[in-house]
């Protein structure tokens, strides 16, 4: 189930909301490929929940879009480990940062997470570890996993009106 989503002015600065029931991990995989649609440089995407809840299999399926669009189609693993994996896709870059290990937040400065945020898509899962670095304007996913069906999550994502109204719209072509 769809939320309405609140009526937004005109002002730039103007954030809203839009949530969901997935039912499935189909339904997961189809919000991500509606939300690959939003892909631009600068979209700085802030992924929470706890473990399991989906954070890594969102970012993988909007980074496996992008890439089928310019027909490619390679593995897509977990940052976990390396903390930040980076995809060229021609005309954008998107960076996927796992922060679950990072020491502190001056390794971002290191990893060069500051300068992605201007110029690539971002993909941060366990953002409340990027501190003061985190992007004022950072659209924030939110997944809930479902206490006893592994493959049910609540959504909610926050993000700049004009987003927000784009991925309804993605989401209503991607219905049809």
């Amino acid at each position: 189930m769809t939320l309405p989503t609140p009526p937004c002015s005109d002002a730039v600065s103007e954030r809203s909301t839009w949530s969901a029931d997935l039912a499935s991990v189909d339904a997961t995989t189809q919000l991500a490929r509606a939300f690959a649609a939003l892909a631009q440089s600068g979209l700085c995407v802030l992924l929470n929940g706890p473990v399991g809840a989906g954070k890594s299999f969102f970012a993988r399926s909007v980074i496996q879009t992008l890439m089928a669009k310019n027909g490619a189609i390679e593995d897509v693993p977990s940052p976990t480990f390396t903390l930040v994996q980076t995809y060229d896709l021609g005309v954008l870059d998107v960076w996927h940062a796992d922060l679950y290990r990072l020491g502190s937040s001056d390794e971002l400065i290191e990893l060069g997470l500051d300068q992605a945020f201007e110029a690539a898509m971002c993909l941060i899962e366990w953002p409340d570890r990027l501190g003061d670095m985190r992007p004022d304007a950072a659209t924030c996913v939110t997944l809930t996993p479902h206490p006893t069906d592994y493959d049910r999550r609540h959504v909610e994502i926050t993000g700049p009106c004009d987003l927000i109204t784009r991925l309804e719209q993605a989401m209503e072509t991607s219905a049809t």
